[in-house]
């Protein structure tokens, strides 16, 4: 009976001990419940608000990559898939762009020539864009007028409604090209820019042909206006009327020039992927098969509007035929004085 006092008070903790632990473990299940409860309930209802406002939200479309074209290794820096900032290419997107640039020098029927080219369905030539001297002021506004071009922004009359194949423009020689010619190429070739070169081989009527035009800005022989092409057999009568008389002492020197500024346009883009083309052989054939090979777009008959001016023999179009004989006679030019073409 003399035990320990405490031992009561001991059995009575070792019994209450067991209960403040299951009180505890309640507690704690009950506030996980609670908490886990109040997070479902959350999502419930976000779920239950953004289906409410589905019909309002700008889903995202996932654009599915375009089909690997079916070309030879060497053409692929050449092929293009761009994205205009103006507008959508839609059901055009994945149809591939080539790039390129004619290089010419005025009054080598690169205007006729271009016409051709935008008759075809598939092809946009936006013009003499570098005509506009604030464009080909410096490097970085030329850079930034050709990424316009050939992202498909550049908006002119030679833009198609049908899917475009292939985007380019024409750019004369004097139009900043020659002076800026190491970026250009640097250009063209990250950018896989193919290049189409249009001269003419008879030089002697390039300058008949420049002559007449620069005659025709101040004449104005058209019903008070200046026309550089015409559309109607008419008109290109009245303007082949008039017959330039050419400095006999000057035309050796700028017929050589003229070869010169070629021959270095030639040397400068040689390690671009490019091909040359004269205007006589258009003229003889004008169904431009090679340029549309070359651009990689459907064969089509191409056709122009635009008349012929000057027209027959080339003693016919010369005022002093006979000072230009002599001049040239015995020179390697000579061969001017008589190549000819009918149409």
């Amino acid at each position: 009976m003399a035990g320990n006092p405490f031992s009561f008070i001991k059995d009575i903790i070792a019994i209450k001990t067991p209960k403040k632990s299951t009180l505890v473990l309640r507690m704690i299940v009950f506030v996980f419940t609670m908490v886990c409860g109040v997070y479902i309930c959350s999502i419930c209802l976000k779920q239950i608000s953004t289906h409410g406002r589905a019909g309002f939200l700008d889903v995202p479309v996932i654009q599915k990559p375009c089909p690997e074209p079916q070309i030879e290794p060497w053409e692929i820096p050449y092929v293009h898939y761009p994205i205009p900032k103006t507008y959508s290419r839609a059901e055009c997107a994945c149809n591939p762009v080539r790039y390129f640039v004619i290089l010419s020098i005025q009054r080598s029927g690169s205007g006729w020539f271009e016409t051709l080219l935008n008759n075809h369905t598939n092809i946009s030539s936006n013009g003499e864009i570098f005509s506009v001297k604030v464009r080909r002021s410096n490097i970085s506004t030329i850079v930034e007028t050709l990424d316009k071009i050939y992202n498909l922004d550049w908006l002119s009359s030679a833009s198609k409604n049908e899917c475009t194949a292939a985007v380019g423009l024409k750019w004369m020689l004097n139009q900043g090209l020659m002076q800026h010619h190491a970026e250009i190429v640097e250009y063209f070739n990250a950018w896989g820019v193919s290049v189409i070169f249009l001269f003419r081989r008879n030089l002697l009527r390039r300058m008949i042909s420049v002559l007449a035009n620069l005659y025709d800005r101040d004449a104005k022989l058209l019903n008070g206006t200046h026309k550089s092409h015409v559309h109607s057999p008419h008109e290109a009568e009245i303007l082949a009327n008039y017959k330039p008389m050419i400095n006999a002492t000057l035309l050796i020197p700028n017929l050589k020039q003229v070869e010169e500024t070629t021959a270095k346009a030639l040397e400068y883009f040689k390690s671009t992927q490019h091909i040359i083309v004269y205007y006589e052989d258009v003229v003889k054939n004008n169904t431009l098969i090679d340029i549309q090979d070359f651009l990689k777009v459907p064969r089509r008959q191409l056709t122009s509007r635009q008349v012929k001016i000057h027209k027959g023999s080339i003693s016919s179009q010369i005022t002093n035929w006979d000072d230009v004989q002599k001049t040239l006679k015995g020179t390697h030019y000579e061969s001017f004085l008589h190549a000819d073409y009918r149409k």
